[in-house]
């Protein structure tokens, strides 16, 4: 008997920059799923509707991002992490009841692992630039893993400690005057910032005080090579970039949607990079 089909979405306003479309469309074709996976632009004040009627729609679940992710975990019954980080990207139906996950938790250790193997074995420090939304996820990420102190650094100190309230005395506040101390033989710098973005500005900082074996993380994709991504490849240190963590913060969410745990590959890795680099600046 064949299976039923099944749909999710990618719901955001504006939404035409997503890639996941392209995404999970990959994986669906690759699979040979009957399944489809498409693009839901919603504004902000249309959102709580949206949500209502989802499965009216023919959704089992979906993707939220910008600007809804708060409004999701408000709406839904978040798991342990979308507590933690306080933001829903990732809805999906259970029991009759919409629940919310943040994947990009394990998104962003996910890419680390491919990135550097093992490297949470090694790394009992880090220090991780920005207290936004992208840096609770990292530093719940890192926590998780067994990291026992974190160096959060952000230009408005109160956010940082807004953070350190909530996740305990892993998470040390910083100041951006810290840094070169912070990264003298440090094992892990994590940028979740927007800063290297294209029309964003630039990160500037000197890595040469980090360990050989280091491992430097960027979140963000556009473009996928950052000023400090370069500079950490110039030393020939190990690199993930925010391309690496959007991959696998997917994994979850298609494999509660469509039964089937999807596989990372280069192909898809080139697919999407491939997309990015040739959009317009």
């Amino acid at each position: 008997m064949p299976e039923e089909h099944r749909a999710a979405c990618v719901v955001g306003y504006p939404i035409a920059h997503s890639r996941s479309p392209m995404l999970h469309g990959y994986w669906i074709d690759r699979y040979g799923l009957d399944a489809a996976y498409r693009a839901e632009e919603v504004r902000p004040e249309d959102f709580a509707a949206f949500l209502a009627n989802l499965s009216a729609r023919g959704y089992v679940g979906a993707n939220v991002t910008i600007p809804h992710k708060d409004a999701a975990f408000r709406l839904s019954e978040p798991d342990q992490r979308a507590r933690a980080v306080g933001a829903a990207n990732t809805l999906w139906f259970e029991g009759g009841l919409l629940r919310s996950t943040n994947t990009d938790v394990e998104g962003f250790t996910a890419s680390l692992d491919a990135a550097a193997p093992n490297w949470d074995k090694r790394t009992h420090e880090a220090v991780v630039l920005g207290a936004g939304g992208a840096g609770r996820a990292v530093v719940y990420g890192l926590i998780e893993r067994g990291v026992e102190c974190i160096h959060l650094v952000n230009r408005t100190r109160a956010k940082a400690e807004a953070i350190a309230a909530s996740f305990g005395l892993a998470v040390r506040p910083a100041d951006w005057r810290d840094l070169p101390r912070l990264l003298d033989g440090g094992a892990l710098l994590v940028n979740a910032t927007s800063l290297g973005m294209s029309h964003a500005g630039q990160l500037d900082i000197d890595l040469s005080g980090l360990a050989d074996d280091a491992v430097v993380a960027d979140i963000v994709y556009v473009p996928l090579t950052t000023s400090l991504l370069a500079q950490a490849r110039r030393r020939g240190l190990a690199t993930a970039n925010g391309l690496d963590m959007l991959l696998h913060q997917a994994v979850r969410g298609f494999e509660l949607w469509f039964g089937r745990k999807p596989e990372v590959t280069q192909e898809l890795y080139d697919l999407l990079a491939a997309d990015i680099e040739g959009a317009p600046a």
